[in-house]
C-alpha cells in the first residue's frame, strides 16, 4: 500500500452527505477522494479531489471512474456491481466486496442470508406481483417491501387490511410480519482484511412514523447489559458471516418478549453512527478507513452521552433551503451543527443532522426534544 501523503487515490460511489463526512475524515488521513455522482451539483463536489459527473448504474461510467484507483468503496448501495466485480478481477480493492453489495441490493436475498445463516428475523416471504400477493390471503397485518432500490422509508409499506391492498407494490417484493417492537436498536460493526471485527455501542432510534426514517437516535442505550451484549454479538455474527470489509449498519428489532431480530444491514456509514463523530473517541467514518486500509482499529467507546436529530425538511416547502431557529440553537452548550450542503429542501428531504452532547443523559434528551422543536427547514 502507498504512504499516506496524498497519493492514496480512493473512490466513492456517491457523492452525497455520506460520501461528504468520508471526505472531512480522509483529508486527516492524507487520502485523496474521487468521487462519481450523477448530481452535477452533489455535496461532494468541491470537497473532493476530483469529482466525476455520471450514472452509478452505468457499467461503463462505474469502470472508468474506478480503473486507475487504488480502493473503491460506496455511500450508496444502487451502483453497478458487474463493473466492480471486474474491477475486482482486475486488482482493484472494492470494500465492500461486489458481492456483499449485490447480496444487500434485493432485501428478498438479504433476508434469505440471514434464514440461511440462523440469524434471527422477522418470517417473511417472496412475491413477484401484487396480484401473486393478493391470492395468497395472508393475514393481516403485515409489512411489504420491495426486494430492489427501497431506502429512506420508500418501498415500505403497512398493509393493514384489504383496503390497504390497493397500494401495495406490484414489483417484486417480500411480505414479512409485523412485528410487535420494544425499541428499534442498531449497532455499527467494522471488519477489516485481516478479519478483524470492532463493534460500537448499541444505539437506540426513533423513526419518524410518516417519512419512516429516523429522527432521533441515542448512544448509548442503556437497555440490560444481558440484551447489549446479544446485540454486540449479533452484529458481529453478521458482519463474520458475510465476511465483509468496511463497515456494516445492523438494524434490529427488541420484541416486547426480549428477542433480537435483524430488520435490516447496510454495509456503509449509516444515519445509526451519525453521532460518533463527537460522541465516541473514533467516528464510523475514521472506522471505515482503517478497516479498509487494513488499520489497526480505533476506540469505539463513548465520550458522552450523545443524542442525535436529523434535519429534515419540513412538509409544504420545497426551494432554496432556510432554516429557522439556527441561531437558538447556537447559543445551547453541547451542540454539533452538520449541514449537507444541499442547497434545495424538499418534504423528509435529509437536510443535516445535529448532535447534542452532555454528561446528563436526561438533559441531552431534553435538549435535544428542544431544539427538535425549534429548527426548521423551511424555503
Amino acid at each position: 500500500m502507498k504512504a499516506f501523503y496524498g497519493d492514496l487515490k480512493l473512490g466513492i460511489l456517491g457523492g452525497g452527505q455520506l460520501g461528504r463526512m468520508l471526505i472531512q475524515e480522509s483529508i486527516n488521513f492524507n487520502i485523496s477522494c474521487y468521487v462519481l455522482d450523477p448530481d452535477k451539483n452533489a455535496p461532494c463536489k468541491d470537497l473532493c479531489a476530483k469529482f466525476v459527473h455520471g450514472s452509478l448504474v452505468d457499467y461503463d461510467a462505474v469502470y472508468n471512474f474506478g480503473k486507475d484507483l487504488d480502493i473503491l468503496t460506496i455511500e450508496i448501495e444502487k451502483v453497478n456491481v458487474d463493473a466492480l466485480e471486474q474491477l475486482e478481477k482486475e486488482g482493484i480493492k472494492v470494500y465492500p466486496q461486489s458481492n456483499v453489495i449485490r447480496l444487500i441490493q434485493n432485501k428478498g436475498t438479504q433476508k434469505q442470508f440471514f434464514k440461511d445463516n440462523q440469524i434471527p428475523t422477522a418470517a417473511f416471504q417472496l412475491f413477484k406481483n401484487k396480484e401473486d400477493l393478493i391470492s395468497a390471503n395472508i393475514p393481516f397485518p403485515y409489512i411489504q417491501k420491495l426486494r430492489r432500490d427501497g431506502y429512506d422509508g420508500k418501498g415500505v409499506i403497512l398493509i393493514n387490511n384489504v383496503n390497504d391492498l390497493q397500494k401495495a407494490f406490484n414489483e417484486p417484493s417480500l411480505i414479512e410480519d409485523l412485528i410487535p417492537f420494544e425499541k428499534e436498536l442498531a449497532v455499527i460493526v467494522a471488519r477489516n482484511e485481516n478479519g478483524e471485527i470492532k463493534t460500537f455501542p448499541c444505539v437506540e432510534m426513533e423513526f419518524n412514523p410518516e417519512a419512516n426514517l429516523v429522527e432521533f437516535l441515542i448512544s448509548p442505550s442503556t437497555l440490560n447489559p444481558e440484551t447489549l451484549h446479544k446485540a454486540d454479538q449479533l452484529a458481529k455474527k453478521v458482519a463474520e458471516d458475510l465476511k465483509i470489509i468496511g463497515i456494516l449498519a445492523v438494524e434490529m428489532f427488541l420484541t416486547k418478549t426480549g428477542e433480537l431480530l435483524v430488520n435490516e444491514i447496510a454495509p456503509r456509514p449509516h444515519n445509526s453512527g451519525h453521532q460518533s463523530i463527537e460522541g465516541n473517541y473514533t467516528s464510523q467514518y475514521e472506522q471505515l478507513l482503517r478497516a479498509i486500509f487494513n488499520l489497526p482499529f480505533g476506540d469505539t467507546r463513548t465520550i458522552s452521552n450523545a443524542v442525535m436529530i436529523n434535519l429534515l425538511g419540513e412538509k409544504g416547502f420545497e426551494g432554496a433551503a432556510i432554516y429557522e431557529g439556527l441561531n437558538e440553537v447556537l447559543a445551547l452548550d453541547g451542540i454539533y451543527i452538520h449541514l449537507y450542503g444541499k442547497k434545495i429542501t424538499k418534504p423528509f428531504r435529509k437536510m443535516g443532522h445535529i448532535t447534542i452532547l452532555d454528561d446528563d443523559r436526561q438533559k441531552a434528551i431534553e435538549k435535544a426534544r428542544f431544539v427538535q422543536n425549534l429548527i426548521k427547514v423551511k424555503a
